[in-house]
């Protein structure tokens, strides 16, 4: 099917579109910061299926912002802000809000006063130790889920999880924690999760053979330009999977590149990207809708 036809098919209703999402604030797991997200919300009373997102290493905002930008949270007037997200993280959104869920997009970086984010090829750099995928973004990710798992109007046992390059990696590594020490009882979990061109080497994951206890999506691009998608289809094949857990679906999209659901005109005057943003976007809704939901 052509790309144009799978992203009709995928097209969130007209009040999904217009919505403008609530700037909301609640704690990270790590005991000390307070977290700024942007939660959309779908019609209906709920309760809803409900959805975390975690940005990648540029941040939450739109680009042409986000350079102006630098500590994000309550009474900090800023420009980025809600009316700022990035195209794609609206996109997704407002995707997930039109499919019946509510999603919380997390901004793990402006609390800690790095709102504009980091370049390419900055991995090492020390400022984004304070904010790393291996033991600070995982516990925004923990105390978004405890945060929307107390709201009446989310459904428990149906809180999913999708990240983007760096937080991508933060998603595999929240899911092999999950895995490899399970909530009490009664306490709650993430479902299932989506991966979005992580980098999958040894300073970005906490184990080259992971553990995974949860239905999950990794979806790379051939032509990728910062990350290896041949390392993640190697600690794919290396995933320790818990009794009664599918194997995780991995998608090689062929020529397509980094960020290639960016829904923004050069990223998608790449065919290849358009053909890629489409297949996940008219796959991924149905997939996680028939998913069984948690005890």
């Amino acid at each position: 099917m052509a790309a144009a036809a799978l992203l009709a098919l995928a097209r969130p209703s007209f009040a999904a579109e217009a919505a403008m999402p609530q700037t909301v604030h609640f704690p990270s797991a790590d005991g000390k910061t307070q977290l700024t997200g942007y939660l959309f919300e779908p019609a209906g009373p709920g309760p809803h299926p409900a959805i975390v997102m975690l940005h990648g290493r540029a941040g939450s905002y739109a680009l042409n912002v986000n350079a102006q930008c630098t500590q994000v949270g309550p009474g900090i007037d800023s420009p980025c802000n809600a009316g700022t997200l990035s195209q794609r993280h609206r996109a997704w959104a407002r995707y997930w809000a039109g499919r019946g869920y509510l999603a919380l997009h997390v901004d793990s970086f402006g609390p800690r006063g790095v709102a504009h984010g980091f370049g390419r090829h900055t991995h090492g750099a020390p400022q984004r130790a304070a904010v790393n995928e291996l033991d600070v973004r995982p516990l925004d990710a923990e105390g978004a889920l405890a945060w929307l798992a107390a709201r009446g109007d989310v459904a428990r046992g149906r809180i999913m999880l999708q990240g983007w390059s760096n937080g991508a990696s933060t998603v595999l590594n929240v899911m092999y924690r999950q895995a490899l020490h399970p909530p009490a009882a009664g306490a709650p979990s993430f479902a299932a999760a989506l991966v979005f061109y992580p980098g999958c080497g040894p300073r970005a994951l906490l184990s080259q053979k992971p553990r995974v206890d949860r239905p999950l999506q990794v979806l790379l691009g051939s032509a990728d330009e910062e990350v290896s998608p041949g390392v993640c289809q190697r600690v794919m094949r290396q995933v320790e999977l818990a009794v009664g857990t599918p194997d995780p679906v991995v998608t090689l999209y062929v020529g397509a590149t980094h960020d290639f659901d960016d829904p923004g005109r050069q990223r998608q005057a790449v065919e290849a990207n358009q053909t890629a943003r489409g297949d996940a976007m008219s796959r991924l809704g149905p997939w996680l809708d028939q998913l069984p939901s948690l005890p």
